[in-house]
């Protein structure tokens, strides 16, 4: 019982329905062929042979013509007279009388079109004693004298039998090759199937570490598998970014939120009447709940661009304009802190993206280049058009500390800050803002050294104008 239920799910799989649909259609093919075959080789032997008669049957008329009915009962009997011939040959007398021939009696069959004839001479006999049959013509001459020329077609009959064995089985061996190669192309893509089911059941079952096997042929399950890896990725990424978010929010927020209690408590508890004691706890309050709305902002800034919720609603933006904004806010801001902001437009590439995620991750690394680079330093804005695997570039480069080249990869994630950073106000979510961003218009974000300083790029792809 338990190896009929594979079977049975084996026969009601789609690959093997297609294979039995080919199969058919295969089949029908071949049956075609094997019948033209069989008619072109067995019929062209037939028409030879009625062709060789018909030109016995003229020169038997010319010789009674010329020589008259003596001379025809003599020809007919010197050709039926020779041994291991196949050629059959009649002649009578208006009555039935026999008076030439290797016939024992006028065969009983009627005449089709043109006076062609098939009859049965014996169950045996012939030139290899075997069940015999004829083909022949008959007519009457004149005087009602009738003469009948024919062929032993047992060996014909023979070949023919061959080929209709010999075909049966060519089709028989057709059907069960072809049921058989569709068992095995129906198992097999059964089985890469049940590998996609176990795949899935494990994710089901909470294993996001498990991935479809790939057969390496490049063919349509191999590219389906492929796919369903790519989301696992992106499903395992988010799970692990919503994992890793949950405990940094957990952890982070719970010092700001302790201390905002403290001083909320610490006002209470004091018995005052001076309202600017009051006054600066609430002004601290403020700022620290600001400080607290921010990070919730950048964290749904960075879910709703990693989601591909604003997919639907990408337009054509002006880059240019994008990082013209972005200098005008913070040109003020550098001036103040002593710093100089360079901006470079060399180009005015257009990218289907959303505007105010760009205008952000921008505002994101000017912030970041600002806070970081020491007076008198100089921060430089550039935005770059077509060049080799890109329709357009932003780079924010500083000469500030830099990081080094082994932390790159980590500060993107959220809530990552250096040791040097800790000092200075931050959530560590910029970057990390800056990258779901990049990633929504499949742009990549690329981390260099500027010798001094960071150099941090938005590259865009050819495809993205």
């Amino acid at each position: 019982m338990k190896a009929v239920l594979p079977t049975l799910r084996l026969l009601r799989t789609t690959p093997f329905r297609l294979a039995l649909l080919y199969l058919g259609l295969f089949v029908i093919s071949v049956g075609v062929i094997l019948g033209v075959v069989y008619r072109s080789t067995a019929g062209f032997l037939e028409e030879e042979i009625g062709a060789t008669i018909a030109l016995e049957v003229a020169g038997l008329q010319d010789q009674y013509r010329s020589a008259g009915l003596r001379g025809l009962v003599d020809s007919v009997r010197e050709r039926s007279g020779y041994s291991h011939t196949n050629s059959i040959y009649l002649l009578t007398t208006p009555g039935g009388v026999i008076l030439a021939g290797n016939l024992s009696g006028w065969p009983d069959a009627t005449a089709g079109p043109g006076g062609w004839t098939h009859f049965k001479i014996s169950d045996y006999g012939g030139v290899n004693n075997r069940p015999s049959t004829a083909m022949a013509v008959s007519f009457v001459l004149p005087g009602q004298f009738r003469l009948l020329v024919g062929r032993d077609m047992s060996e014909l009959d023979q070949l023919r039998g061959r080929m209709v064995v010999s075909l049966r089985w060519v089709f028989l061996v057709t059907v069960v090759l072809g049921l058989g190669g569709g068992l095995l192309l129906a198992r097999g893509a059964m089985h890469r199937i049940e590998a996609i089911n176990r795949t899935t059941h494990r994710i089901m079952a909470g294993d996001l570490s498990g991935r479809v096997p790939r057969g390496g042929g490049g063919d349509e399950i191999d590219r389906l598998a492929g796919n369903l890896n790519a989301m696992l990725d992106q499903i395992e990424r988010l799970m692990t970014g919503m994992r890793q978010v949950t405990e940094s929010v957990a952890h982070d927020l719970r010092t700001p939120l302790s201390r905002l209690r403290a001083r909320v408590e610490l006002a209470l508890i004091r018995e005052t009447d001076d309202p600017e004691v009051y006054r600066a706890v609430l002004q601290d309050t403020i700022l620290e709940a600001d400080r607290l709305l921010a990070t919730f902002t950048a964290l749904l800034s960075i879910a709703e661009a990693e989601s591909g919720a604003n997919r639907k609603g990408l337009e054509p933006v002006r880059l240019a304009d994008v990082v013209r904004l972005a200098a005008d806010l913070y040109e003020p801001v550098a001036e103040e802190k002593g710093l100089t902001l360079i901006t470079d437009i060399r180009a005015e590439p257009t990218v289907r993206g959303n505007e105010q995620l760009l205008a952000q991750a921008v505002s994101n690394l000017l912030d970041n280049a600002i806070k970081y680079t020491p007076e008198g330093g100089r921060i430089t804005l550039l935005l770059e058009g077509v060049g080799p695997g890109q329709s357009a570039r932003i780079t924010v480069a500083d000469n500030g500390p830099g990081i080094p080249a082994d932390m790159r990869e980590k500060v993107l994630e959220r809530f990552v800050r250096l040791d040097a950073a800790r000092a200075s106000p931050g959530n560590g979510l910029g970057l990390s803002l800056v990258e779901a961003v990049a990633r929504l218009h499949d742009a990549s974000l690329r981390l260099e050294d500027n010798e001094p300083g960071l150099k941090v790029g938005i590259v865009f792809p050819p495809d993205a104008g």
